[in-house]
């Protein structure tokens, strides 16, 4: 899996932040699991979740709520029978029936989850149980713009009057997984409304945080079915689309404006020669195709008894098989979702690298929409990526395979009142004259320059992928909108054996001075210049750490005492807190995570220090320390002082920063470790790097 952000905590982590790893994800609204569970279980109490109340406001507004019984009820599991199951080993494709919201690209998508047991059980939680430890709270983890994300929600689904869920459902009717499953993912896109309609392809990726390559099947390439296969050998989850329009049954079976499932592919020898079939699954549980290789068709005669009794099914499950030819005629588009694109080489086994990068569009400075608009074209983002001699080149082109995916955010809580922009990419091979040159390419390059991909094509869904064979050298990378002035974030994310990806600015200027360091409107000004820093130094040493942090002015901390300035052995502190690769040096992403802090700690010194002495004594050291949510005995204040404060037992900033670093980094560490949360366990090895480099 990619694992692709950092750690954090608190009880409402920002937005803007892609902090969540696929090992601690980021809890939806604050919400801890484990901590919820707790206090339930303490308290004797069945969790309620107030973010997601079981009342009209989760159901939605719109047409769904007109097909939902007026005299519907919430009901835990326990209530509607004896003996209900989360989770069982033997889950299937054919356990999850579609209910009263039109999701079938959810429910396709979940099908095909279902043929991967290692992904699923990443999505589900395996803990988790109606017998042992019940609380009436259940959690799931979902891949979410660039982080994965955890999400908390009670027992309580919809009912009608005689007790049947409304939405999701399983045949085995005291199965629940399903049903919690799509209340969580609905609380995500922030109501059962707004689940509905959607692509396949939106939901693998939440599934896997992979990413997805979208065949449309009018323009399938020759290898198709070679495609398939590798797809199939190398785990990747497949859905499939019939062409838009109204939900209806067609006379051959198939459902206009339907997600399906692919579940199997299979080459078989008939009398008449061989072919490759697919198998698909409609997310009802029923209405199957009717044409060749339906479940009744004669065609099956063909084949030898072994063969036909292991492929042929005969029951209404919804689950059908086709050629690959009435495939190709009847859906609209494949979509293939892998943790790593290793389908669109020959060569499976072999490490690729992701880079990814995170941005905006905004309105009047870096929204210039498609390249008609010649006068803003080039104000878009400009991502400079590095394509070096890999071990896939194609020896007949030296080319090397790369696969690009442009990601938008929504812009709203409710996935159905954020509708995707029409987005795309285009690609530019850098000449040599300009190669040497890291500010951004000028409008009159994209005057007289073609992109690689010769045309842009805008669509207007959430993720937008392209694969290319470009030969090593360089490249610009210009994701757009199709319109200029329109505002949204977005995720660039690329996949090859061996590139770099950056964004392209203008020309470094390190100065390193500010009136304000503190000032909220700064901080991307800041940001923007440690950027350019770290383009020349990818890595910075404790002496360029010293250099970088005494640039600045810390006015809001100067007093009557000399300006506040880092030594040399803060800086090695600070670098041994923040190294968490051991290199001795810190990437742009730790320095990133140590600019936050600081920040922090300075909005908080300043506060503490009333006298503006430039120190904290007992008292205000206290209140400080317990303002970053860490409670102390008073005896370990004692303590601190005496280490970090000076002979009349007062801190100043310098000190400040090391102390609270030492103890929020070390209290997350701790964490981390802890499988309760009281105690951990340490090789002595681990226990000499965690105390002697911290």
């Amino acid at each position: 899996m990619p694992r692709l952000s950092f750690i954090t905590g608190g009880k409402k982590p920002k937005p803007i932040l892609r902090t969540g790893t696929f090992r601690k994800p980021r809890r939806l609204q604050g919400q801890d699991y484990h901590t919820l569970i707790e206090r339930c279980l303490r308290s004797k109490q069945l969790f309620h979740d107030e973010d997601f109340p079981a009342d009209l406001s989760s159901i939605g507004s719109g047409t769904l709520l007109r097909k939902v019984p007026p005299n519907f009820e919430w009901k835990r599991p326990h209530e509607l029978m004896k003996n209900p199951l989360f989770f069982t080993e033997n889950v299937s494709r054919f356990d999850l029936h579609q209910g009263l919201t039109e999701n079938c690209w959810f429910l396709a998508a979940l099908a095909s989850l279902t043929l991967n047991k290692d992904i699923l059980t990443n999505v589900v939680p395996q803990n988790q149980s109606f017998q042992k430890n019940y609380a009436g709270i259940f959690h799931f983890k979902f891949w979410r713009f660039g982080e994965w994300v955890d999400v908390v929600v009670d027992d309580r689904l919809p009912v009608d009057e005689n007790g049947k869920l409304l939405f999701v459902s399983c045949v085995k009717k005291n199965l629940f997984w399903g049903a919690l499953l799509e209340k969580a993912y609905a609380k995500l896109c922030g109501s059962y409304e707004d689940m509905q309609i959607g692509q396949v392809s939106e939901a693998l990726v939440d599934f896997t945080g992979g990413v997805n390559l979208t065949i449309k099947l009018a323009e399938a390439p020759p290898d198709l079915w070679q495609i398939m296969i590798r797809a199939a050998n190398s785990g990747s989850l497949m859905g499939c689309q019939t062409r838009s329009g109204p939900e209806m049954v067609l006379e051959n079976g198939l459902v206009a404006g339907h997600a399906y499932t692919v579940t199997g592919i299979r080459k078989v020898t008939s009398k008449s020669g061989s072919e490759n079939l697919v198998r698909l699954r409609n997310p009802w549980g029923k209405i199957e195709w009717k044409g060749n290789w339906s479940d009744r068709s004669h065609k099956w005669d063909q084949l030898g008894f072994k063969e036909r009794l292991l492929l042929r099914k005969t029951r209404e499950d919804g689950e059908f098989w086709m050629s690959i030819e009435d495939f190709e005629a009847h859906f609209v588009e494949l979509v293939i979702c892998k943790l790593t694109p290793d389908l669109i080489s020959h060569e499976n086994g072999k490490q690729w690298t992701l880079s990814m990068q995170c941005g905006k569009w905004t309105p009047g400075s870096t929204a210039g929409g498609r390249m008609t608009y010649t006068d803003v074209y080039w104000k878009n983002p400009q991502y400079r990526l590095k394509i070096f001699h890999g071990d896939d080149m194609e020896k007949s082109t030296n080319s090397c395979d790369v696969l690009v995916s442009l990601l938008q955010k929504q812009n709203n809580k409710h996935r159905n009142q954020s509708p995707p922009l029409f987005i795309g990419l285009s690609i530019f091979k850098v000449p040599l004259d300009f190669q040497g040159n890291r500010s951004r390419l000028p409008q009159m390059f994209f005057l007289t320059h073609r992109p690689v991909n010769n045309k842009c094509v805008f669509i207007n869904e959430r993720e937008v992928t392209q694969d290319f064979r470009l030969l090593p050298g360089s490249y610009v990378i210009v994701p757009s909108t199709a319109e200029p002035d329109q505002e949204c974030e977005f995720i660039l994310r690329v996949f090859s054996r061996k590139h770099i990806l950056e964004e392209q600015g203008e020309n470094p200027n390190i100065v390193l001075c500010c009136k304000k360091i503190a000032d909220k409107q700064d901080d991307k000004l800041w940001e923007n210049i440690f950027t350019k820093y770290f383009e020349k130094h990818p890595e910075i040493s404790v002496i360029q750490l010293q250099m970088l942090l005494n640039k600045v002015t810390w006015i809001k901390l100067c007093t009557k005492q000399a300006s506040v300035k880092f030594s040399s052995d803060a800086c090695k502190v600070i670098m041994a807190q923040l190294d968490m690769k051991t290199s001795g040096t810190l990437n742009i992403e730790e320095f990133r995570c140590l600019w936050k802090r600081l920040l922090s700690y300075q909005e908080i010194f300043q506060r503490r220090d009333k006298d503006r002495s430039g120190f904290l004594t007992l008292i205000d050291l206290q209140a400080a320390v317990q303002e970053k949510g860490i409670t102390l005995n008073h005896q370990f204040y004692n303590l601190m002082l005496l280490r970090y404060g000076n002979s009349s037992l007062k801190i100043n900033f310098e000190n400040f920063v090391c102390l609270m670093l030492r103890m929020e980094i070390n209290g997350e560490v701790f964490q981390n470790l802890s499988k309760d949360g009281k105690g951990i366990y340490l090789q002595e090895s681990e226990w000499m790097l965690l105390t002697l480099y911290s």
